[in-house]
């Protein structure tokens, strides 16, 4: 049995766990040691049962306390050879025998034989990656954010998930008509390596749900761009015109970018 918790999620830091038993992975960390110790202390986790920290890609929202917290509990860090030299400057010195090479493609097992599959991700980072996490027996859990389409590649890794925690980062409308944001930063965003909207990630959510999937999370919601009630509704409404009943054949959740999720536990 594992479990699956969004510490937070959204443009200010992103962060999650797999927990089996007491012994747990972190994958990302985007906001300061201090605000993750306070969350993973709400969840009863102790920082000295941390197995090792999974990184998607570079980006500071998604690697901001990585190095403190590496150097602080003497943790590993996984991410690809192109994660490594992007964020060599963002984390700050780690140990080489704390720097582990992760390839998209090719899996490797921790924690009693959670078997972890990278996968890549079209995004404007320097070889990102997802997260697909299998449990003994088939059962698994995926990570699949940062996504500027839903790709081939992305859905080959993540269909027949139990679990997925799905990119829904903004609408459109909103990105178009925000006077902050200048015409490069919203054709970035709205580029095929950019982040996924409300309808892609609807459209990404029906395909998920009739691959098995049963619980299905919400996250990296732009602050500015979107809101929650805007994604939950986007998608509920394309998961019911497939016939499914949110709540009972799907849950339906969005990730908050403040506190922890709801539990999620797969057997």
């Amino acid at each position: 049995m594992a479990e699956f918790i969004s510490l937070y999620s959204g443009s200010s830091g992103n962060s999650s766990v797999v927990r089996c038993g007491q012994r747990y992975l972190i994958v990302d960390m985007g906001k300061g040691v201090r605000t993750t110790s306070a969350a993973l202390k709400a969840l009863g986790l102790a920082a000295s049962d941390c197995d090792g920290i999974l990184v998607t890609h570079e980006h500071s929202d998604h690697v901001k306390g990585v190095g403190v917290i590496s150097r602080k509990l003497n943790l590993p860090v996984y991410a690809t050879a192109g994660t490594w030299e992007g964020m060599s400057g963002a984390v700050g010195e780690i140990s080489a025998a704390h720097q582990v090479l992760v390839e998209p493609g090719e899996s490797f097992f921790m924690l009693d034989g959670l078997e972890v599959n990278p996968f890549s991700i079209p995004h404007d980072a320097n070889e990102p990656v997802g997260y697909r996490i299998y449990l003994p027996g088939g059962s698994s859990i995926a990570v699949a954010t940062d996504l500027g389409h839903f790709s081939e590649t992305v859905r080959d890794a993540v269909l027949g998930a139990n679990v997925v925690l799905l990119e829904s980062n903004h609408d459109p409308d909103l990105l178009k008509q925000n006077p902050h944001y200048p015409s490069a930063l919203k054709s970035r965003i709205l580029g095929r390596k950019g982040h996924l909207s409300n309808a892609s990630g609807a459209s990404a959510a029906v395909e998920l749900l009739n691959a098995g999937a049963r619980h299905l999370l919400l996250g990296h919601l732009s602050s500015e761009n979107n809101t929650p009630e805007m994604a939950f509704q986007t998608s509920k409404a394309a998961l019911e015109n497939e016939g499914a009943r949110v709540g009972s054949d799907v849950t339906l959740h969005v990730a908050s970018r403040y506190q922890p999720s709801v539990v999620y536990t797969i057997r």
